[in-house]
């Protein structure tokens, strides 16, 4: 079947009771800062957001991206020694000591397990130093490109950094991922603990969780060269935002700043309705001639304060289609794109059903269109 791409502008104008201006920005304390907004990536507040740091722990975000997208969550991980040794914080893993990958994975990122980034790197990756590999390109991939991981920690190294513009694609990236999302905002968690006479009882590290209203994610991190430093998720009435701060004095508060302002920046509005009719198409061999084809859900995007955002729509769907079609088949769908990239889609529907011809009403049809045209050329 044929496909035909229709492109419509959705002009989205709001008007707002309340306005933050550019006076009202947050006053922070880190000395690299930046909120964005998920979905589409917009930059709502920045600050020295190009500088290239540290990313101490928040480096975990990405060995935790590699980990889903290449490993298998029931996989056995085994802790080497090198694992076991690792310095800084830990799950305190013992060597030859087996865990499943998705707890080594909830242990790295609530605990910042360092000594368990090890052992999953030389499970995926074979090597700390092929896995770091695998996350530089990933990040890069991404659009991540001022960033370079040396290790899947974030101890301290020359070569070894990011900016916080960076980081915020990471976790936005990331939050694409429900196991990602899941991972980062819980709270807490038991894990087994071989040879204990007890569990591993492992709460969050990360205090926006449960102090920042829809707090759900993603990373805390500090070392004496990068400072204290936050990666921070919230989400409130559809709208994902992530905020970084590097080397700040008061991270939750300022990241509570970040947020605060993202949010008053932003107003959910519904750029595509349920049952908006996008498009006719023609039914061959159908006792209906055409079908109308209608939006499954409504798609609610964020807007910014002077409604000033323009989303456009893709349409893919057939020129034709062959009878029969009940109401409510798929037969297409709406891609909403934000600067030319797409942030969400929606499925088109049969908003009408078209029957099948019979066999003889068909013969009919075809006698029929016959008789006239002869008839048309002897007139």
């Amino acid at each position: 079947m044929l496909k035909r791409t229709i492109i419509l502008l959705l002009a989205c104008t709001v008007s707002f009771s309340s306005v933050v201006m550019a006076s009202d920005a947050p006053v922070l304390t880190a000395k690299s800062a930046i909120v964005i907004e998920a979905t589409t990536g917009r930059v709502l507040y920045a600050h020295n957001a190009e500088e290239m740091r540290y990313p101490a722990s928040t480096t975990k975000m990405m060995t935790l991206i590699v980990a889903l997208e290449n490993g298998n969550l029931n996989d056995l991980v085994t802790a080497s020694v090198k694992a076991s040794e690792t310095e800084g914080s830990s799950l305190e893993l013992a060597p030859g000591e087996q865990l499943k990958l998705v707890d080594m994975l909830y242990g790295m990122m609530l605990v910042s397990g360092n000594d368990a980034t090890v052992a999953v790197a030389e499970h995926i990756g074979g090597s700390v130093e092929n896995f770091a590999k695998m996350m530089t390109d990933k990040a890069h991939a991404i659009g991540a490109v001022n960033t370079n991981f040396t290790n899947t920690s974030g101890l301290p190294d020359p070569k070894h950094y990011t900016t916080a513009a960076d980081l915020a694609k990471i976790a936005a990236y990331g939050y694409k991922n429900p196991m990602f999302a899941r991972i980062v905002g819980t709270e807490h968690v038991i894990l087994p603990w071989a040879g204990k006479p007890n569990n591993r009882d492992l709460y969050n590290e990360n205090r926006m969780l449960w102090l920042y209203k829809g707090g759900n994610g993603v990373k805390t991190g500090y070392t004496d060269a990068a400072g204290r430093c936050l990666v921070s998720g919230a989400k409130q009435n559809d709208i994902q935002l992530v905020a970084v701060v590097l080397d700040s004095d008061t991270m939750w508060d300022d990241s509570i700043k970040l947020l605060d302002y993202g949010f008053s920046q932003l107003k959910p509005v519904e750029v595509v309705n349920k049952g908006d009719i996008f498009k006719t198409v023609k039914v061959n061999s159908g006792k209906t001639e055409y079908i109308r084809l209608e939006t499954l859900n409504s798609v609610v995007l964020p807007v910014n304060s002077d409604g000033s955002d323009n989303y456009t729509t893709v349409i893919d769907a057939p020129e034709r289609v062959e009878a029969p079609v009940a109401k409510g088949a798929k037969i297409g769908k709406v891609k909403v794109l934000y600067n030319n990239t797409e942030v969400t889609s929606v499925d088109l529907v049969a908003a009408d059903s078209a029957d099948r011809k019979s066999f003889f009403g068909s013969v009919w049809n075809t006698v029929w269109g016959f008789f006239t045209y002869v008839t048309k050329i002897f007139a």
